[in-house]
């Protein structure tokens, strides 16, 4: 059974017409990013989670909002059991290209997380890498993702923090969203993920090159946690 607060996040999504159509546009934002040619990120992973994973003993690993599929598929290269999932359908074909040129299978299902099927405790690992889900549903995707990881588990975090918007205004190409909501803060990581020993949690500038869609300085907040 997932945890209560998925129960609102069904009502979210299912019982109104407005949450419903918001849902569809998110889901037609990401199709047309996705649907190029070029991918939108590029083909490496993301910087932080290579250094963080490659010391690691291989396990099962979880990618929400995976997008074109470039960490999952380093995670398999490695030798992880890798599932991965995102809303866009767009984002698992590449994802799927991208697998078959490395010579690497992932497990990756397109859809909301409460029908994705995940058990308890499935997990090793799982790893939140620029995953902005919208404001009203982050803080619950985050304690139903936890419900997945095993006890011992690694949280691997990098996403943009709410002092990124500044950054935005000086170049809009380093990317991440606009809506302050949808951005991180170091209290709320602390919140979403109270049952986790903290390894690491800090805000900080970094520099990004990634694809058509991070470049430029900005500003994140990482997070490594194991779960108590």
């Amino acid at each position: 059974m997932l945890p209560k607060q998925n129960l609102k996040f069904n009502t979210f999504i299912f019982d109104k017409t407005d949450k419903l159509n918001m849902i569809d546009a998110w889901v037609d934002r990401w199709n047309d990013r996705y649907s190029t040619n070029e991918f939108a990120y590029g083909e490496q992973p993301n910087n932080y989670l290579k250094e963080q994973l490659m010391p690691l003993d291989v396990g099962t690993i979880l990618f929400p909002a995976e997008g074109e599929g470039r960490n999952a598929v380093f995670a398999a290269k490695l030798g992880w059991e890798v599932s991965a999932f995102d809303i866009s359908i767009e984002g698992k074909n590449k994802a799927t290209q991208l697998a078959e040129k490395n010579k690497v299978s992932i497990n990756y299902q397109v859809g909301e997380l409460q029908d994705l099927g995940y058990k308890a405790e499935q997990f090793d690992a799982i790893a939140l890498i620029y995953a902005h889900f919208p404001s009203a549903i982050k803080s619950i995707y985050h304690k139903t993702l936890s419900h997945y990881m095993r006890k011992g588990g690694l949280l691997i975090f990098e996403a943009f923090s709410k002092k990124h918007l500044d950054y935005i205004a000086k170049n809009e190409k380093v990317g991440g969203p606009k809506e302050i909501d949808m951005l991180f803060s170091i209290e709320e990581i602390k919140a979403d993920f109270e049952n986790y020993e903290i390894l690491v949690l800090e805000e900080r500038e970094i520099v990004l090159n990634e694809g058509l869609f991070h470049n430029g300085q900005g500003s994140v907040v990482r997070f490594i946690g194991r779960k108590k």
